[in-house]
């Protein structure tokens, strides 16, 4: 089968960086469905494998979100049947999805929302799963609970998971949605996903929060910028408030929050498979609620830009997007 993989470490700009590939079509396993991947999209983890992990030669297959069609289920598959449209993120510690057919535990699996053609249906699973599962399970918010009144704070509200997080919370709860975007464009997109009130997150951070919410925030979703934003999130917060990150640091002085109380969570949607969880089924009943919400006009795709086929000059071009910073929704490629 074709597929696009990488055997060194090497910068985007490179041509070897990412290369087609002919892998032989995987087994499934007890529990795992083969999918036939009609699209898949693009996600900051793509690239920061790509440049920080070195497979010594042999093909590493990236892409950890996709949509496509069962085409063979494990012997004690329960959840799904030949001929099923999916649509999921995977196991960040098995082989990606930038193949024509892939592997998945079902337990990780959504039914792919029916008004969604497989592309726009590819943006949304890893983002989903992060933005749900920080918002209701991290920070313990409510769903469907539109009385719940506070300040939200999305950073980067314009990106693939901010954009998810604030469309969820204008949707589920009562609370003010603010996002950061520091461009016209980005600014436009974020207040179409439904934020309240933008900031630019490249001015001073805390003097703006100040002034679109002068009693303070409860809860900040941080997707970016943690690190040099803590302090601000501290000033803004309220007593007890909440914050649940996403990126990564080697460290953070988190002992700015300790006057306030405030809590600190990390949210990485891949611990469940990663460790195997026996909670890992969330993840499934989370994505088939997630179609249902966009089934319904709730919630909309995030995808905004197809780069065409799957093959390594379109998927080298989207990771060079993404490493840009300049990324608005997400990116997708579609077909092989």
């Amino acid at each position: 089968m074709p597929a696009v993989a990488f055997r060194r470490s090497l910068p985007v700009d490179d041509p070897e960086s990412l290369l087609d590939v002919e892998l032989p079509v995987p087994h499934p396993g007890p529990r795992d469905l083969l999918v036939r991947v009609e699209a898949v999209a693009v996600n900051p983890v793509d690239y920061k494998v790509r440049r920080n992990s070195d497979p010594g030669g042999e093909p590493r297959v990236l892409g950890w979100d996709a949509a496509g069609t069962v085409v063979a289920v494990g012997d004690e598959v329960e959840l799904f049947e030949v001929g099923d449209e999916v649509y999921y993120a995977g196991a960040i510690d098995r082989p990606g999805a930038n193949s024509r057919f892939h592997v998945v535990d079902e337990r990780i699996v959504g039914h792919k929302p029916a008004t969604l053609s497989f592309t726009e249906a590819a943006a949304l699973p890893l983002t989903s799963l992060t933005a749900w599962e920080g918002l209701f399970e991290r920070l313990g918010l409510r769903g469907d609970a539109l009385d719940q009144t506070g300040t939200l704070l999305v950073t980067a509200a314009a990106g693939g998971v901010g954009s998810i997080v604030v469309q969820l919370a204008r949707a589920l709860t009562g609370l003010t949605v603010i996002g950061t975007a520091s461009r016209p464009e980005t600014v436009e997109f974020a207040r179409r996903m439904g934020a309240h009130h933008v900031v630019d997150h490249r001015g001073p951070m805390a003097k703006q929060l100040a002034e679109v919410a002068p009693d303070g925030m409860d809860y900040v979703f941080s997707t970016t910028g943690t690190d040099r934003n803590l302090a601000a999130y501290a000033e803004a917060l309220i007593p007890f408030g909440q914050i649940v990150a996403i990126d990564d640091h080697d460290s953070l002085d988190i002992g700015v929050l300790k006057s306030k109380s405030i809590s600190f969570h990390w949210e990485l949607m891949f611990t469940h498979s990663l460790f195997r969880t026996p909670h890992q089924v969330n993840q499934h009943r989370i994505l088939d609620r997630v179609a249902r919400l966009v089934d319904a006009g709730v919630v909309t795709t995030t995808a905004t830009r197809d780069l065409g086929p799957v093959n390594a000059a379109n998927l080298r071009e989207a990771h060079r997007i993404i490493e840009s910073g300049t990324a608005i929704g997400k990116i997708t490629l579609t077909g092989f």
